[in-house]
């Protein structure tokens, strides 16, 4: 089967926004086993958007589009495939009332413009989006020029999107492309360089079934690893037989899979072991403690976060006037302090700190990129140091993932003098 993604919007175009949501679906069909071979972005303008979808329905089995479902003039999406295949749009009572709940829920009244998000044509049924307005379409006409082929539309929102494709469109599309001839599962290494992992992974990288491939991502470094089959099944099997081999050799470096992220490791750890965390940051302003209470659970770990970000105010929250003094707060010792206060403040278990140079000017002395990551785990201390060349907003985003490594790994592996060194030296090829 062919696929193609259409994306809607004027917005895309104009580069107000950035489209996340096709790489997100060209993912998702490749693991079906559906070929992708088109991607077209197109703004808001009914004769261009008509004629865009025409085309792509013509050369393509699927036609995924995401965007122009909302309420107002310029969301034309329904209206151009109404145009394309030649039937008229018509408000579906069932669903303008399921619309009309939606708002009745938030104690607000619903516009009547929004009332369009209701309409169906014939050949199409509604895709249920709980969590939006918009709900979307599954279109597959019996007869006429595009009899048997299948548009998919869904909102541009990427959450809504996300979940409309999950529960509503992928367990269908899996049906009619037999259940899905290729598998992949992403497994995340932090603290790695891309050339490190490639280089790691030795002959694994050349195999032939399963497929490897390694992605530098924001995250760490993804080793892709994709089986084809006659059955779903059997591509699992291949997949897995040969994560567990990518699992052997990187061990700890392995944080999760797929959609896990690093945080979530860290919150799973943490509970497993009934241990409770608190943060306090310097570089990161808060950015730390925001991560970690994006993980659903963290409220049984993560008891406060405390962003200390003046000299004043960590001598303030604990940390000693001397040691600033003497070491200034770019340093490991105001790092150390500063997990310990995190600690002593909250009576947690575990205390992380990060403190630093995010620029645009040097500190003390020190250059732009320079971080300090300190630890406490009841009452035996670490901190590393790590130096990240580049923009303010990138150095606060991997000083605050190297902290939640750095606890992370310290459950894992424990605070040993050997252990740190090697840890400093893998961090700092991010």
């Amino acid at each position: 089967m062919k696929a193609e993604i259409l994306s809607i919007g004027t917005e895309l175009l104009l580069g107000t926004i950035t489209d996340t949501n096709a790489s997100w679906l060209a993912q998702r069909l490749a693991d079906l086993g559906i070929d992708l071979f088109y991607v077209s972005q197109v703004g808001d303008n009914l004769g261009r958007l008509a004629e865009t979808l025409r085309r792509a329905i013509s050369r393509s089995d699927i036609v995924i589009t995401t965007g122009g479902v909302g309420p107002t003039e310029d969301d034309l999406t329904r209206e151009a495939i109404s145009a394309v295949l030649g039937e008229q749009m018509a408000v579906q009572p069932e669903v303008e009332a399921q619309l009309r709940a939606f708002f009745e829920r938030r104690g607000v009244r619903m516009p009547e413009r929004n009332v369009k998000q209701a309409t169906l044509i014939p050949s199409a049924r509604a895709l249920s989006n709980p969590i939006g307005t918009a709900p979307g379409w599954w279109t597959q006409p019996t007869q006429g020029e595009f009899a048997g082929k299948i548009v998919v539309t869904m909102p541009g929102v990427p959450h809504e999107m996300k979940r409309m494709w999950t529960e509503e469109v992928e367990p269908a599309l899996g049906k009619l492309s037999g259940g899905g001839l290729i598998y992949s599962i992403n497994a995340k290494v932090v603290g790695v360089g891309e050339s490190t992992v490639e280089e790691s992974l030795g002959d694994l990288i050349h195999s032939d079934n399963p497929t490897l491939a390694t992605y530098a991502k924001q995250d760490g470094v993804h080793v892709r690893v994709t089986a084809k089959a006659s059955t779903r099944e059997q591509a699992e099997r291949l997949t897995q037989e040969m994560v567990e081999r990518v699992q052997a050799i990187f061990g700890s470096a392995i944080y999760g899979y797929n959609d896990d992220t690093l945080e979530q490791a860290l919150v799973t750890l943490l509970v497993s072991r009934k241990l409770s965390l608190a943060t306090m940051e310097s570089l990161t302003g808060g950015l730390v403690a925001h991560n970690l209470t994006n993980v659903p659970g963290a409220s049984d770990c993560f008891l406060s976060g405390l962003v200390s970000y003046s000299p004043a105010m960590k001598v303030k929250a604990g940390v000693p006037q001397a040691v600033i003094d003497e070491y200034g707060v770019v340093s490991e010792q105001c790092a150390l302090a500063m997990a310990t206060a995190a600690r002593d403040y909250t009576g947690a278990e575990i205390g992380i700190s990060t403190t630093g140079v995010a620029g645009p000017s040097e500190l003390e002395g020190q250059p732009v990129g320079t971080v300090w990551l300190g630890i406490d785990y009841q009452g035996a201390r670490r901190a590393v140091k790590m130096y990240y060349r580049s923009t303010r907003p990138e150095i606060k985003r991997l000083a605050a993932m190297g902290a939640v490594n750095l606890a992370r790994l310290a459950l894992l592996k424990g605070l040993g003098r050997c252990y740190w060194r090697t840890l400093l030296l893998k961090l700092s090829t991010l």
